[in-house]
Formats: structure tokens, sequence, C-alpha cells
């Protein structure tokens, strides 16, 4: 096969700036074969040139050069380890953009084409190139330089081409070489600018999860509070479970606790707008029945679909401390822990049901008596549901107050109380837990009033 060009330096490296000084790929870099058939056009969403290049094969190459016939005078070259170096050529920009498909590994763009009229006038010199890298963003480009244009080609690097090669030092292996060092450096700088927007998304998403998460409203309280959250969702901070504990004027400390059902991000947005909901009805002076149907009006109007419920627990506790109001809609009952007594489930017969399944349910508030001293655990069906068998029977309620007795036993309290009652779960599914869980904890110890 006759060489294309008629200057040939054989076995010259390819001379640039501070770019071309980095070393090239050793051997052939892996690009898939371009066969002949995909010489014609393929549309634009189909393939992403660079990731497609990750082969052995053949390679495609669009020269947009002045004088075509000067330089590339035959439609494919012999490159390194066998591999064919197919050419397109290009007369002007217009030309070069119907010949632009996805099946172009790299682009090299003439740096001597002329450039409009307007650009001229501006002095702008790599006007033709900074169009080249407009309309094929993903593609690789390499500039092409009069030897004595050093000057010019490496400002092309600097704008954003890959690399640059001078006319007096082009032959077949030079050229393959260059073109699957750019298509390689392309494919980094864009796995790198990939990279990057995604650890970026990922940052605004924790800080937008991490802002929506509660913070308690305790002050004047003597109440301690505790709590623990694992999202079912993997590397997420929010999951459908929701809670929320604050202080009223009045002195009467309200907490809540709910599941929508799901733990994708559409339930962790609807669990976020039912907790916000609840802390602005808390303060306007609702609680119980009237609180529980405004709040199931609430989801009907922002869940996606009708199958969309959650279930929820409220508690609100007399400014003395030693009772409490108890309203369930379908969820678990808390668990209480009395001093000198061990743990238990609060009653629960009287509970309603989960909010958006019947539309004019009611659920009635039940009077608690809790005493001077005593611990109350709100938690979520992720706690209760985990397996303690491989594939058989799960945790449950009595379970879990077994399990949180033996706990006590061994001297544990608030937080480390609730780690070790996640861990524990955890460890006996054998591993994560597939649903959210969220569980909160309420202390008061000095027995006074």
């Amino acid at each position: 096969m006759p060489v294309p060009v008629p200057r040939q330096r054989t076995g010259s490296p390819v001379t640039a700036g501070p770019v071309a000084a980095a070393p090239a790929p050793a051997g052939p870099v892996a690009v898939d074969p371009v066969p002949e058939s995909a010489l014609g056009p393929v549309p634009a969403s189909a393939v992403d040139p660079v990731s497609e290049s990750a082969g052995g094969g053949d390679l495609t190459l669009l020269v947009i050069e002045h004088d075509p016939t000067g330089t590339f005078t035959v439609p494919e070259l012999l490159g390194a380890a066998g591999t064919r170096v197919r050419i397109r050529t290009a007369r002007n920009l217009t030309e070069a953009e119907r010949l632009l498909t996805d099946d172009i590994h790299c682009i090299l763009v003439d740096l001597a084409l002329p450039g409009s009229a307007r650009d001229r006038a501006e002095g702008d010199d790599l006007a033709v190139l900074r169009h080249v890298l407009r309309i094929a963003p993903k593609h690789a480009v390499l500039a092409l330089a009069a030897d004595a244009d050093s000057e010019r080609a490496a400002e092309a690097v600097r704008v954003g081409a890959q690399d640059f090669l001078h006319r007096d030092e082009l032959d077949g292996r030079v050229l393959s070489r260059a073109i699957r060092y750019a298509v390689e450096r392309k494919r980094a700088d864009s796995a790198q600018v990939k990279l990057a927007e995604s650890r970026l998304r990922a940052q605004e998403n924790a800080r937008l999860e991490r802002g929506l998460l509660p913070t308690p409203l305790l002050q004047g309280s003597d109440l301690r509070f505790a709590a623990r959250y694992r999202p079912g969702r993997s590397r997420a901070l929010l999951g459908g479970d929701f809670y929320d504990t604050v202080r009223t004027p009045d002195g009467t400390v309200h907490a809540m606790i709910g599941d929508v059902c799901g733990h994708g991000p559409d339930e962790a947005a609807l669990g976020v707008e039912l907790r916000i909901a609840w802390r602005a009805l808390t303060f306007a002076g609702m609680c119980g029945d009237e609180l529980l149907s405004t709040l199931q009006q609430v989801l009907e109007h922002e869940r996606e679909s009708d199958e969309i419920f959650a279930t929820l627990c409220t508690v609100d506790i007399a400014p003395d401390g030693r009772r409490a109001g108890l309203c369930l809609a379908g969820h678990p009952s808390p668990l209480v822990v009395r001093k000198g007594r061990p743990a238990q489930l609060l009653p629960y017969e009287s509970g309603g049901p989960a909010l958006g399944l019947l539309p004019r349910a009611r659920w009635p508030r039940r009077q608690v008596d809790l005493g001077a001293a005593w611990s109350l655990m709100m938690y979520t069906d992720g706690l209760i549901e985990g397996r303690i068998t491989p594939g058989g029977d799960r945790l449950g309620q009595d379970g879990m107050v077994d399990m949180v007795n033996r706990q006590l036993a061994a001297g544990l309290s608030g937080e480390a109380l609730l780690e070790a009652a996640v861990a524990e779960v955890r460890e006996m599914n054998g591993g994560d837990l597939t649903d959210d869980v969220a569980v909160l904890l309420l202390d008061r110890h000095r027995a006074h009033g």
C-alpha cells in the first residue's frame, strides 16, 4: 500500500508542546474494529466514539485540510501492528459536518485552513479548530501545523486539541500512533469530567438530603433524645422513613415516626413533606385525629399514585412527663421501659388504618401512663422485619422486645442502646437490611413533678 504522505520520516516521534511530551501508549491501544458498513451515517446518540475505540482494531480519521490532495491521497493507510487507518477528507467545515459521524474516531484539523472573513478580521487564527471542538465534543481532535508553526500548534492544544502534528513529520506509523494516543487521552479526559460531575452531584445530593433530616426542637425539656436512621437505598441519606420531635410553648413534647411504602427517592421526598407538615400542624395546635386527618389530605394531594400509603405513630407527652397521648395509623406500637421493669409494648389494639387507605378513617387517641422515669422507643418496621434465620422467620415485635431487654440487662441506654439494636438486627439478618430503618428514643430519668 502506498504511504499517503509525500514527505516521510519513518519512525520519527510526534513533536508537540507540553501535552505531546507525555509518552504515547505502548503498542496498539485497544479499539473495536470499525466494519466497512459503519462508514455510513450513525445516529448521534447511538455511539460514543471515544468509548467505542477501546479495542485494538481499525481507526477512522476525518481530515479537515485546505488542500486534501496535497497530503492524504488514499482512503486508508497501514498503521502499527497491521491495523488500518481509514481516512475521510473534507475541504471545509460544511463538508466536515456532513462527514462527521459517530464512527469517526479522531479528527485532524489543518490549522492553515482559512476561517471566515469575520474570524480573519478578529485575528482568531484558531477559529476553525474552535468550531470543530464545538461540533464534535466527544471526538478526539488533532491539530496539523506547518513545521515552523509550533507556537500556534501548542496554542491549539491549550484550546482543547488532544495533540498536534507537524506536516514534515508525518508517516503511517506516526499518524496511527498519534490517533490512538489522542483517542485514549480524550477518553481519559471524558472519564475524568464524568467522575468530577458525579462527585459534585453526589455532594449536592448529600447536602440536600442532610439538610432535610430533622433537627429536634426540645429546648426547655428535661427529656433526652437519640435517633438512628439507615435508608434502604444504596448510598442514600434519606429513605421513605421519617421522624421528628418538637416541644410546643405549653411544654408538651410531641414525637412522631412514620414510613411511606417503598424506599426510593420519591418516597423519601413524600416522607419529608409529611414530616414538615406534621411539624407545622403541631405548632398550630393540632393533635390526634384532627392532625392525622389533615396529614392524610396532604398525602392524598402529594402522592404519585393512589396505591401509596404511609404508616404513622404520634405521641404527645404532657408537660409533667408522666402521661402521653398515643395515636397509631397502621404503625407498630412504641416500646416503653419503666424504671425497674422490663421493656414492653404500649397498647395498640385501638389504632387506625395507615394514611391514604380509607378516605374517612378515624384515629383514636389513647391515654398512656408513663410514670416518673422511663424510656420510650419508637421505630419503623424495618427494625422488626429483618430475618433471624436464613430465608426463615422475621424478628417481629416480640423478638425486638426480647432483644432490647437483653441489651438493657447489659447496661446499655440512650444512643448506645439504639446503635446496638440496629447492629444486632443487621447481624441476625446476615447483612444489610433491605428496608429503611428509623429508631428514636426519648428518656426521662429525673423523677420530679
